[in-house]
């Protein structure tokens, strides 16, 4: 889509939100090219990168102090800036002292590892971030232009071996989808490693719900002194449907063909699990590799048996040393048991052939899921404004493992409304009925199995992309509701995976306020809802309201 059948709307320094409680401003560091040896490395600060426009970005290029030649390149692009920060990661993120060093960047691979196994390391300032002068756009033309002059520059160097590969958790990992779709000659592979690959969908709608949580955090520190910048919050609001402005900001999966090592997690529900993985699926490389495991997403990244594969992946890919990535299976998966632990799985394929796609009906009448149909009909009804929904349990009489993604049909009705917005969680209960909490949002023990949302004039699906499993919505035109009007939704309940032993239940919560909200102002949130009134879920007899659940059995 071409950005001029639409309006991107930017704002001046002066025009930049106070900068929010609890996440300090950094100063923009004083621009001081110099080269500098320390550690085993050289250092080569503030470097101008030219840009096809005139313009140049800043970078600091880490090398090896000794053999700085025939180097693997590995690019980190993110708009947190390219001065160190872990230093900042918030509490609890079990990412300890001696994972990283000084150097490293938020979300970013350590150059002081890198640096010692053959690789030079760039940290890139994107256009109007920090030094780097112009305006600062999130993804588009602008920035994909940039990463892809950046990668061509990386090429070329004299310590370069020409091979350049990316990666990043959160938003440089999304920068690895966007500039393998725009395929410059030197980009070589890249580590998507928590990355969404659907803007809309995955960070700033849910299920045509806007996120008024992490995004407007987002808007508010992609900003700095001098700077203009795209007002992201303003953008967002302008465009509650998908149109031009998202398509300009997603990628090609499909034109991707470099070789792919994505990880994911199942705890980062409302983020980044289900683009990583659709990423990873629609991704049109013949060589690409998934991990998905059940706990947090900082720690995982640099936890060194990992940073062992993603260096296997690079030394491949990039240096050239055949049989590296041999022994790596094409997907990995860990299925969760309680927090942090769990069982690491092979499969070859995803979703999982051997899925037993398994209806589980709702009974409004003792609140239970039951694998037969209900013929009576009934019905159950909630405060949408409250915290307090309805909950439907099923106990399971032998261990059963829930791995992929989850579909629940509902027949819905809206009283003294017209729209309803409708919050999903799957939720694992022990024998005695007490909560089972897994890794949620990098930092927390007591997440949900797995989440959803619709708002349900959004509840149009797209035919082509929808599965019986996943359904895929449009959002392309609302449909509002009409007094008395029962209407059939699907909701996409994000993947995960998940084994419960006998006697242990799954159970249903429905509400129409968010689940599992915390104090943390990086996590999602939904505040501008349209709930009011009644919402009532109608069940049984001719309302086959159900959970599709994925069973997986045991490999033969």
């Amino acid at each position: 889509m071409k950005k001029e059948s639409f309006e991107i709307f930017t704002r001046e320094a002066a025009d930049r939100p106070e900068p929010v409680p609890g996440y300090a401003e950094r100063p923009v560091p004083q621009l001081s090219p110099r080269s500098e040896t320390v550690d085993g490395m050289q250092i080569l600060h503030d470097v101008k990168v030219p840009m096809r426009d005139g313009l140049h970005i800043y970078a600091d290029v880490y090398l090896p102090e000794k053999s700085a030649e025939n180097l693997g390149v590995i690019i980190y692009w993110g708009a947190f800036g390219k001065h160190a920060t872990t230093n900042i990661l918030p509490p609890d993120t079990d990412v300890t002292p001696d994972m990283v060093s000084k150097y490293t960047g938020w979300e970013s691979p350590d150059p002081l590892y890198w640096t010692q196994h053959g690789y030079a390391v760039i940290y890139a300032d994107p256009r109007g971030a920090w030094n780097s002068p112009g305006t600062y756009y999130m993804f588009g033309d602008e920035e994909m232009n940039d990463t892809y002059d950046l990668t061509e520059w990386a090429g070329v160097q004299s310590w370069s071996n020409g091979k350049v590969g990316f990666m990043g958790v959160s938003y440089p990992g999304v920068i690895c989808w966007m500039i393998a779709s725009r395929r410059p000659p030197h980009l070589a592979a890249i580590v998507p490693w928590e990355a969404w690959s659907d803007i809309y969908r995955e960070f700033a709608y849910h299920g045509g719900m806007r996120e008024t949580g992490h995004t407007r955090l987002v808007s508010r520190i992609m900003g700095w002194p001098g700077k203009s910048s795209e007002d992201l919050d303003k953008n967002y609001n302008h465009h509650p449907l998908y149109d031009g402005y998202w398509e300009y900001k997603n990628p090609d999966l499909e034109a991707i063909e470099v070789p792919v090592f994505a990880c994911g997690s199942w705890s980062d529900q409302g983020l980044h699990t289900r683009g990583t993985i659709l990423g990873w699926l629609r991704a049109g490389s013949k060589n690409k590799w998934l991990k998905v495991h059940g706990r947090k997403k900082w720690s995982e990244f640099y936890n060194p048996e990992n940073v062992e594969r993603q260096r296997a992946f690079f030394d491949e890919f990039l240096l050239g040393k055949q049989g590296r990535f041999d022994d790596q299976p094409k997907i990995e998966i860990e299925v969760r048991e309680r927090a942090m632990q769990g069982v690491v799985r092979t499969e070859n394929e995803w979703p999982i052939a051997r899925t037993q796609l398994t209806p589980l009906y709702l009974e409004a009448g003792d609140g239970s899921l039951s694998r037969e149909a209900i013929i009576s009909a009934g019905q159950v009804s909630y405060d949408p404004t409250s915290n307090i929904g309805v909950t439907f349990d099923i106990r399971f009489d032998e261990d059963t493992e829930l791995t992929g993604t989850m579909k629940l049909k509902l027949w819905v009705e809206a009283k003294d409304a017209d729209d309803m917005d409708l919050f999903v969680a799957l939720d694992k209960m022990d024998e005695d009925g007490e909560s089972v909490g897994f890794p949620f949002f990098a930092t927390h023990l007591d997440g949900p199995v797995a989440l959803g949302w619709l708002r349900v004039s959004h509840r149009e699906l797209d035919p082509e992309r929808s599965t019986p499993q996943a359904p895929v919505l449009l959002h392309q035109r609302e449909q509002l509701l009409s007094p008395g009007e029962i209407v059939p939704v699907e909701i996409e309940i994000w993947p995960s995976s998940t084994l419960f032993r006998k006697g242990e239940s799954l159970r249903l919560n429905v509400q129409g306020t968010d689940i599992n909200l915390y104090d943390d102002k990086a996590q999602n949130r939904h505040e501008d809802t349209r709930n009011k009134g009644a919402h009532i879920i109608h069940c049984g007899g001719t309302y086959d309201s159900h959970l599709l659940a994925p069973v997986i059995p045991a490999k033969g």
